[in-house]
């Protein structure tokens, strides 16, 4: 890598950070060439269950937000419907959406307390 690439790039070839992989067990993320993949890169797996609600963010943060958003509105046709989601995700700051991502790590340990067990967002 030329000098004025590493400048505008320091990190680039760099494992200056861990990486943490949450990912479902669907055939392809099992699947043995993946999992040799995901090991060879040394990234670390963060364990859940199968399934679990609690760990999408858009089914425990964006979708929770949206529905109290939508609440006891009503539409008289799809235009409406777009331009009310247009407005909701407008109205969402980029620190919203982060701070909906960096909850993740607090519902990964208390999914995996309750070993997998649905449990009821705050």
């Amino acid at each position: 890598m030329n000098d004025a690439l590493k400048q505008r790039r320091p990190w680039k070839g760099q494992r200056t950070r861990p990486v943490y992989l949450l990912h479902d067990n669907a055939k392809p993320h099992t699947a043995k060439l993946t999992q040799e993949t995901i090991n060879g890169l040394s990234w670390n797996i963060v364990p859940h269950a199968a399934y679990s609600p609690d760990l999408a963010p858009s089914g425990y943060y964006l979708f929770r937000s949206l529905e109290h958003f939508l609440r006891e509105k009503s539409f008289k046709n799809r235009g409406e419907v777009e331009n009310a989601l247009v407005t909701f995700f407008n109205s969402k700051t980029e620190k919203w959406y982060r701070d909906g991502i960096h909850e993740l790590p607090e519902r990964w340990a208390r999914c995996i307390a309750s070993k997998g067990d649905y449990f009821h967002p705050d």
